[in-house]
């Protein structure tokens, strides 16, 4: 049925226990549908109706028929899963190089880990990901909410669980954000464990927490500060540096160099957020000045378009650069 530009088109799903779960409770999915694409979507019986632009209709139809063969999968659908159809722009077909690059057989990015299935939700995501199996070195660069620490820790427990390497590290600047802390009271550790609750929070949504535990103790998983770092050779490894951005240019250096055999590195940073003292340089843009030119180094960038935290954050984000541009 054509009404001038508009159309309707009729899709319809076998199963419409799955149809009750893609629609979501009172039609949430459909609606988040209809607001994205500008579409109106019908359900009658088995059937979806959507009316509106052809252009639009299909990316409705694509984005449809994407998470339904996720529930037939045996996967859930939720609002993230709408947001990721919607940012993922179709690829074509790359060929798998290497048994752990397996999962992006037919364009997919997934990583398993012993709690959940992580998808990457744009494009940038899913190019970091892939970065982060290919290189022994990877940056992940952009500004918070983009997901590099996040995806990092995935990828470092999926290659743990999978046997790849035999311990994670992760560790970041103990640097204040602007503000003068002072004394904290208690042992080491309990000093330093409010600057790694970031990384504490990854872990747990990745691991169970008595495994994470027994890790931690068995000293599979560290989480620990840059400085702990010195001195150290880390082989067998996957060794994750956290808001790299607050590292000196000395400390940059010493970490970059405890690299061993079998280990991958990943520094992530913000160059926006940098907490040193004035004039003491960012160790993450000395790093990114000298070796972007290595090949073997991967380098990946994200925008505010790549923010995956509640939208207001990309909007905020959006409002700070256009006021450093401006």
């Amino acid at each position: 049925m054509t009404t001038g530009t508009l159309t309707e088109a009729i899709l319809e799903f076998p199963d419409n226990r799955l149809l009750i779960d893609l629609c979501g409770e009172f039609d949430r999915n459909l609606t988040d549908i209809e607001t994205r694409t500008g579409v109106q979507i019908l359900r009658r019986g088995n059937q979806l109706a959507i009316h509106g632009p052809e252009e639009a209709q299909a990316a409705a139809r694509e984005v449809l028929g994407a998470l339904y063969q996720r529930l037939e999968q045996g996967r859930s659908v939720g609002r993230a899963d709408i947001d990721r159809e919607f940012r993922l722009a179709p690829e074509p077909e790359e060929e798998a190089s290497g048994g752990q690059l397996e999962m992006f057989e037919g364009g997919k990015v997934e990583i398993k880990t012993r709690k959940k299935l992580i998808e990457p939700r744009t494009d940038a995501q899913k190019a970091y990901v892939r970065s982060l199996y290919q290189h022994e070195m990877c940056f992940g660069i952009g500004p918070a909410g983009t997901g590099k620490t996040y995806l990092a820790v995935a990828v470092g427990v999926n290659m743990l669980i999978t046997g790849a390497v035999d311990k994670i590290i992760l560790c970041r600047p103990a640097v204040e954000a602007g503000e003068r802390l002072g004394f904290l009271p208690g042992t080491q550790e309990e000093k330093v464990d409010p600057y790694m609750q970031p990384l504490y929070d990854a872990l747990n949504d990745f691991l169970p927490g008595k495994q994470l535990a027994k890790m931690r103790e068995e000293k599979t998983v560290e989480i620990a500060p840059l400085a702990f770092m010195r001195g150290r050779t880390l082989s067998n490894a996957f060794v994750v540096l956290d808001e790299a951005q607050n590292a000196t240019t000395m400390q940059m250096k010493m970490f970059l160099t405890r690299l061993g055999e079998g280990s991958r590195m990943v520094i992530t940073g913000d160059r926006t957020q940098v907490d040193l003292p004035r004039g003491v340089p960012s160790g993450l843009q000395d790093a990114e000045r000298l070796l972007s030119a290595i090949d073997k180094i991967g380098f990946n960038y994200f925008t505010g378009k790549d923010v995956v935290r509640h939208p207001l954050v990309a909007a905020i984000i959006e409002a700070y650069e256009q006021d450093v541009s401006g």
